[in-house]
């Protein structure tokens, strides 16, 4: 990657002490990552009400799961060139006003059709979010720090879970799903007031990052000037050497992508279909799976965040993204695997609940290792870049509910989609071990 000679404008109005604003944004960035994950895996815990209500079998419920994916898709990849043109702070915005106005209105559903049509919407509003995430921490943080902070913003998504189990499965139980809709709808918009009031896409147009802080975030990085917003942009677009081909084919890129379909097949079959496993195969009600699914949700936060600083440590130990990255890629959804396997072997609740914490929790530890390894290798167009990782990601999204959905429905068990999961995640494992060798480039 092209490398420019920093040149520092120090700015009179920020001071010489040290600031910490930088992790004021990573914590805006998590609070609305929980949104954005409770917003779209509420519909899971509202399986049952809606199969009852709207006369639903489990294929019907996958393809409205799936039709999340179909628009993330789309918009997931638009939404990276378009965060990378016009900054996150615009579209991450207007991103969470969208979504939460989608996620109210599926508390006016009233039927497959309607379902359908919203989920794809709120798969459209929700696609910039991740670029968004990477692009913030791509200018806001060190290079030695991007794990960490990638592990803090993404360690959200299974706390989500945490929190979403039993509040959803409350709100559903004492008030209806349609108004555990409505609620929902409305955290992300006084997320968007906060943001605004506080971000800048680029800490040197910030007034609460002092010029010790800017120092210490331009170490190592390509663009150090003080510009505006839009000078920085269009210089990291037009200077950098991040080309289509290398976003598309770089054998390292490559490889993290279609690792990152195996962790998608393994986060959308947890988040759609763990309620429904567990209320067909052991006959547990909602109040009681709100409460057995916190624990897979919260070995996965502690393990991301584990992996996160873990991550950081080798690659300040070592300097290789290898080492890092890759090896924490490899080693978890390997043991992810394995872990899976007695829940097919074995017809036992307490094992099926270990294992599940197990193989959630450590195949969701390397989440920050994706995205990290992402930055490292396209920093100038972070979000571009994302928006194609995320892609596979959203091609998880789409198989993972709708074949289990037909594979449940067709065997009346879920034993042969745990195989298939199992089977895509040894795929990862293997294209990781042979062909992501990123400190080469």
């Amino acid at each position: 990657m092209t490398d420019f000679s920093p040149t520092v404008a120090v700015s009179t109005s920020k001071t010489s002490s040290k600031t910490n604003f930088r992790w004021l944004v990573i914590a805006l960035s998590f609070f609305i990552t929980i949104v954005n994950y409770l917003d779209r895996s509420a519909i899971s815990y509202a399986i049952g009400p809606l199969k009852r209500e709207f006369g639903l079998n489990d294929a019907d419920f996958g393809l409205i799961a799936a039709a999340f994916g179909i628009g993330y898709m789309v918009m997931t990849f638009i939404g990276g060139i378009l965060v990378d043109l016009y900054g996150a702070r615009k579209m991450w915005a207007l991103s969470a006003v969208l979504w939460s106005a989608v996620t109210a209105l599926m508390g006016l559903a009233s039927g497959f059709w309607v379902l359908f049509i919203l989920r794809t919407g709120l798969g459209v509003a929700e696609g910039p979010n991740f670029p968004a995430l990477t692009r913030v921490v791509a200018d806001w943080m060190a290079p030695s720090e991007r794990a960490r902070a990638m592990a803090i913003g993404l360690a959200a998504v299974p706390l989500a879970s945490v929190i979403g189990a039993p509040l959803l499965s409350h709100l559903i139980i004492n008030c209806g799903w349609q108004t555990m809709f409505y609620i929902l709808g409305g955290l992300g918009l006084i997320w968007v007031v906060a943001f605004v009031a506080l971000f800048k896409d680029y800490p040197e147009n910030s007034r609460f990052v002092s010029t010790a802080e800017l120092q210490h975030i331009r170490e190592g990085k390509t663009v150090t000037e003080h510009m505006s917003d839009k000078e920085l942009r269009q210089h990291k677009l037009t200077k950098g050497d991040t080309t289509w081909s290398y976003m598309l084919f770089n054998p390292a890129l490559l490889s993290n992508n279609i690792a990152f379909f195996a962790f998608g097949y393994l986060l959308f079959f947890a988040l759609t279909w763990l309620p429904g496993y567990l209320e067909s195969t052991y006959g547990l009600q909602l109040k009681q799976i709100g409460v057995f699914l916190i624990a897979p949700w919260l070995t996965a936060f502690v393990l991301l965040l584990a992996a996160g600083y873990l991550s950081d440590y080798l690659l300040i130990k070592t300097g290789s993204k290898r080492m890092a990255r890759s090896h924490m890629i490899w080693i978890c959804q390997l043991i992810s695997a394995i872990c899976f396997l007695p829940v097919i072997m074995v017809h036992s609740l307490p094992v099926a609940i270990t294992c599940i914490s197990l193989g959630v929790g450590i195949g969701l530890m390397p989440n920050a290792c994706f995205y990290a390894l992402n930055t490292d290798l396209a920093e100038d167009r972070a979000a571009t870049s994302l928006g194609i990782m995320d892609c596979y990601f959203a091609a998880a999204g789409i198989a993972a509910p709708m074949l289990t959905g037909f594979m449940a429905n067709a065997t009346g068990n879920f034993n042969s989609a745990i195989i298939l999961m199992i089977g895509f995640t040894i795929i990862s494992v293997l294209g990781i071990i042979f062909f992501q060798h990123p400190d080469s480039k």
